[in-house]
């Protein structure tokens, strides 16, 4: 059940990469799916989910709390997505939402930016200049939404297993695709019992979390073994009914065992 990532640029053959790799591995290749299921699953129009996750900070911000909990949603999403393995999912985040899990092939692909203007030309039918103003916006946009929503630079090689130069005559798709294969199919990177229940707590988490976003609590959630600690983002004194609906909700989820709720002010004392 292994899972693969690949980040990529505009132009990099990283989508043709990531096809390739599902087609050879037999396993499912998904990106924008995910906005579409959540569009479905969450009653968002799908419009307003392309915007919230993927718009440059300063459009992001207009969003709020309806930013925060699409996100929320978009994360549920794709984790329900990638639980049972063997897909390859290329887009933004996957790397970051999936950091903890060990049975995940995390790749970057890049080219040339020549190659990538002259892609870009051939495209649109405009000058080089336009072409190359286009695309370090691009970059710029994508490398700034990571670094305000996660803390993270997309182009960090640290955060990847494999990063890819895709070189015409030298490192063509189809080695990049074997490369991949070979990695995903390593030792290394097969599922254990320990990083399958890291996987089902991930996904656990993930749901509470859209569940408490949709009711308008806000909160980070982790779980163990399926027991959460949920802490809410503002006072909530014990015992009141607002309290009182977010355990419920945790608990109406068959896999939750203990659940610990705590306040930011109390958790600074714990």
């Amino acid at each position: 059940m292994n899972l693969i990532t690949i980040s990529r640029g505009s132009y990099s053959r990283g989508k043709e990469i990531a096809e390739k790799v599902a087609r050879k591995l037999g396993y499912e290749c998904i990106a924008r799916d995910v906005l579409i299921e959540t569009s479905h699953q969450f009653n968002i129009p799908e419009f307003k989910l392309v915007r919230a996750i993927h718009d440059a900070p300063s459009l992001i911000e207009r969003f709020g709390h309806d930013r925060e909990k699409y996100l929320a949603y978009f994360e549920a999403a794709f984790l329900r997505r990638m639980q049972n393995g063997n897909v390859v999912y290329h887009g933004l985040a996957g790397h970051f939402f999936l950091k903890q899990i060990h049975h995940v092939l995390k790749v970057r692909i890049i080219a040339d930016m020549e190659e990538r203007i002259q892609c870009e030309i051939e495209r649109k039918d405009i000058s080089r200049e336009e072409a190359l103003n286009v695309l370090e916006k691009d970059d710029d946009q994508r490398r700034k939404w990571s670094e305000y929503l996660f803390g993270i630079d997309t182009i960090d090689p640290s955060l990847y297993d494999l990063v890819i130069h895709i070189k015409n005559g030298k490192i063509t798709t189809e080695l990049a695709t074997d490369i991949i294969c070979h990695a995903a199919q390593s030792e290394q990177f097969r599922a254990t019992p320990e990083s399958k229940r890291n996987m089902d707590d991930l996904v656990l988490a993930a749901m509470v979390k859209a569940a408490l976003m949709s009711m308008g609590a806000s909160a980070d959630v982790t779980s163990v073994d399926g027991n959460l600690k949920i802490l809410l983002k503002g006072h909530l004194p014990p015992g009141s009914s607002a309290y009182r609906e977010i355990e419920r909700t945790a608990k109406s989820f068959p896999e939750v065992g203990d659940v610990q709720i705590m306040t930011a002010a109390l958790a600074d004392y714990t």
